[in-house]
């Protein structure tokens, strides 16, 4: 497998849900994280995707991670590809051939959509840090159970200086305070 090259990538964010993330195991962190990657994507012009469970009943994805996002896609399905990421993913300027994710719950959505992803072909990165699951042994699972099914799993600072590649990319000094940033709950 090849280094993540943010030209060939795009970051998909799976169901960080208002009436959910209470719930999640050290859920304020994880939302943390997954807006600090994001913060990067945009940085660095990579495509932006959220999904969201259902949102009739679990309501909308948090305010400031949704609005980080190019596009949301409402779903059904636990595995978000069933009901149209991979065409979301085909439809952009640029089709990526990996696929950055973290989401909510790691062992059912994250887990079903990154598997799905990998079935469609894509290289599939999982951003540990930034899943969640109402049990810290569901995630645990999940993250072995993604391993074993090939995906990569990753940190929030591996996927970014995995993008910049040089220190001398100009986006370097416009990303490292992001990084610097310490990831506080709350």
């Amino acid at each position: 497998m090849q280094a993540m090259d943010r030209a060939s990538s795009a970051l998909v964010l799976v169901d960080y849900q208002g009436r959910l993330m209470p719930a999640i195991d050290d859920g304020a962190h994880v939302l943390a994280w997954a807006q600090r990657l994001a913060e990067i994507a945009r940085e660095l012009a990579v495509p932006v995707l959220g999904t969201e469970q259902n949102p009739a009943k679990l309501g909308p994805n948090d305010e400031a991670l949704r609005a980080l996002c190019d596009t949301t896609l409402a779903k059904t399905h636990f595995d978000a590809c069933a009901d149209g990421l991979v065409e979301a993913l085909r439809a952009l300027p640029r089709a990526p051939r990996q696929i950055v994710v973290a989401g909510c719950e790691a062992h059912v959505c994250l887990l079903q959509t990154a598997l799905g992803l990998c079935r469609a072909g894509y290289e599939v990165f999982v951003v540990e840090p930034a899943c969640g699951s109402r049990a810290a042994e569901d995630k645990v699972l999940a993250m072995a159970r993604l391993r074993q099914a090939g995906a990569v799993i990753v940190s929030v600072e591996m996927v970014a200086f995995e993008w910049l590649h040089d220190c001398r990319d100009p986006a370097f000094r416009r990303v490292l305070p992001l990084l610097k940033q310490r990831v506080d709950a709350g």
